[in-house]
């Protein structure tokens, strides 16, 4: 085991304390001795996304991704971790002792917050599919399958006009033949008549995977769940991850201008800690009476997203971390250009939105000869 594994390894057995059971709750009050409704998780909606590399026309590096999320009604009252799944129950004790300002989000105690569950895989491939050689001068075969659970809070920063979304996800999963990344891109390719790639025995071996990300989003504050007429805003942000998933950091800016914009805080591709519909007290489902000037109603905008990221670690470019395995130069700074158009509907008593974006992104490894671009999609309804 080399070095770089023996400290993820050490980092890794460093958090199991925090999963004890006898730990206080986040929010350090006593158990709750009965559950309210409100306290209980509740489901909201779900999140469909696919993103595929053919969309742009091409079918290499990051070649496709699959993400399926619920996302909870916000919790409302003070937090019961008791009245809690105990997965779940387990994560936030495991928040309150690494990062027990996480619950204080933005200084304050007046917080919306929900919880989001996400499961999904994803798969990258040289370029060149007849060879069943390993390509020594391309990224290697590599497919994920993972499941996350994310944390998110809402506040108003104390003193501004500023909105914070705070996050926390944990994901874990598995690299290699396991993560079933072959399997589906055969799948799809019989079923479409593409030729199947060649050299997927080169793929990356099996080994469990790991990330804890941050996320946090600031935008201007307004109120209810749209901003009625022709509006344009700005959303910033930043992330950390930490994992052999990847362990990176980045700073994110988004530009939207449209009609009745939603009061979230922005669209992405997949990425950790991403959802576009955060908590929000005030953001009731889309089949909700129109009979104020601030309730859901339909609404179209267009978005920019920039992004500036820096890697230390990405496993589908630096191989395995736990034994030897093909890998290529990663590149320490990545850019990345989104460009979307978004919209929400109220259709059969639900709630639907449709996001559509092209991604740009610039060589991630020196051996890459282009930039990539790929195409996302993410569909969201209402229960």
């Amino acid at each position: 085991m080399n070095r770089r594994a023996i400290r993820y390894v050490s980092a890794l057995l460093a958090l199991l304390p925090a999963l004890s059971p006898a730990d206080a709750a986040a929010n350090d009050t006593a158990t709750v001795p009965a559950c309210t409704s409100a306290q209980a998780l509740r489901w909201r909606g779900g999140t469909a996304r696919l993103e595929n590399d053919l969309f742009a026309g091409t079918d290499r590096n990051y070649t496709n991704g699959v993400a399926l999320t619920l996302v909870s009604r916000d919790f409302e009252g003070e937090l019961a971790i008791d009245c809690l799944p105990r997965a779940i129950g387990m994560y936030t004790r495991l928040i309150s002792r690494i990062d027990p300002g996480f619950w204080h989000a933005g200084g304050t105690e007046e917080a919306a917050q929900n919880v989001v569950l996400r499961a999904g895989q994803a798969m990258y491939t040289p370029a060149d599919k007849a060879r069943t050689d390993l390509i020594a001068e391309d990224r290697p075969y590599a497919g994920l399958l993972y499941l996350g659970l994310s944390w998110n809070r809402r506040a108003l920063l104390p003193g501004s006009r500023l909105e914070m979304l705070d996050t926390r996800e944990l994901t874990l999963g598995v690299i290699g033949p396991w993560s079933l990344a072959r399997q589906t891109q055969d799948l799809v390719h019989r079923t479409r008549g593409i030729d199947r790639f060649q050299g997927w025995n080169h793929q990356l071996h099996n080994e469990p995977a790991f990330r804890m990300a941050m996320q946090r989003k600031f935008k201007r504050h307004v109120e209810g769940a749209v901003r009625p007429g022709w509006h344009s805003e700005a959303i910033g942000g930043y992330a950390l991850s930490v994992g052999n998933i990847d362990t990176a950091a980045s700073a994110s800016i988004e530009l939207r201008t449209g009609w009745n914009l939603p009061n979230d805080f922005g669209s992405d591709p997949i990425r950790p800690g991403v959802e576009n519909r955060p908590p929000s007290a005030s953001v009731q489902p889309l089949a909700s009476r129109q009979d104020v000037p601030t309730s859901p109603r339909p609404g179209l905008h267009v978005f920019v997203n920039l992004e500036a990221k820096g890697v230390a670690r990405d496993f589908s470019l630096d191989g395995n971390l736990f034994r030897s395995s093909h890998r290529v130069h990663r590149r320490p700074w990545v850019a990345q250009a989104v460009i979307g158009i978004a919209g929400q509907w109220p259709i059969a008593g639900h709630g639907l939105r449709l996001a559509l974006m092209r991604v740009w992104r610039s060589r991630e490894f020196d051996e890459q000869i282009d930039p990539h671009a790929f195409g996302s999609l993410a569909v969201s309804v209402e229960f």
